[in-house]
């Protein structure tokens, strides 16, 4: 964990000076397209982790394998937060562009849905006394959201939005400037390093709290089996 967290602030911190300071001002956005280089990486990992939740979910309904379960537990907390702070910088964002903090539009009603399928698996695997149950239950839900994901992605093709399209996940190549693309793909790195090292961190942490609960269920059942001493006659 120590290398992880290591590596993930060394790829970050630079990047993000690279993107606040040395990168160039839109000719239209000016200084406000700065946003771009926390709300792009958000928004891919909210679309990423989620696809990772869905991966995780099917690993644990068909193999059962209980490190998936608890991969997909711990994930969408951190995944709820970056679908968060997609749609904060979002807004953040269009007001100063569109002129509001918020439209109904198809990708900013989609990423919305997003953030309450990552709410609502957080919240159903921990509302069940039994965690088999309840991550079942979560399981079936990430899996019946992921029909979500190509709408987030494709909403700015199959509607009219206020969002531009792609510029960077195109056939064509990435119409973006070198000088913006550079230190956009850096922040993307270095964001995908830190949340898989909080969703790694939080799976470590989930793993040695079930050994100790394991370890005191285990005490306890061998003081109650261990017979009572025997008073000494006086």
């Amino acid at each position: 964990m120590p290398w992880l967290w290591g590596l993930s602030l060394a790829v970050l911190l630079p990047a993000v000076a690279w993107a606040l300071f040395l990168s160039p001002a839109d000719w239209q956005q000016g200084e406000t397209v700065r946003i771009m280089y926390v709300h792009v990486p958000m928004a891919w990992l909210a679309m990423g982790g989620y696809a990772g939740l869905a991966l995780a979910s099917v690993l644990a309904l068909v193999w059962k394998h209980p490190l998936a379960d608890l991969a997909a537990r711990e994930i969408s907390p951190v995944g709820a937060v970056v679908t968060a702070l997609c749609l904060a910088t979002g807004s953040l964002w269009g007001r100063p562009m569109w002129g509001t903090w918020w439209a109904w539009d198809a990708r900013m009603t989609s990423v919305l849905v997003l953030f309450f399928l990552w709410v609502g698996h957080a919240a159903i695997t921990r509302a069940f006394e039994d965690e088999e149950r309840g991550a079942r239950v979560g399981a079936i839900l990430a899996l019946v959201g992921v029909v979500n994901l190509p709408i987030v992605k494709f909403s700015v093709d199959w509607w009219n939005t206020l969002h531009q399209p792609a510029s960077v996940a195109r056939m064509a190549g990435p119409s973006m400037h070198i000088s913006m693309l550079g230190p956009l793909l850096a922040c993307a790195i270095g964001f995908s390093l830190l949340f898989g090292t909080l969703v790694l961190a939080r799976v470590r942490a989930a793993v040695m709290e079930r050994r100790v609960q394991a370890l005191e269920l285990a005490r306890a059942r061998e003081a109650d089996r261990a017979p009572a001493s025997e008073a000494v006659p006086a």
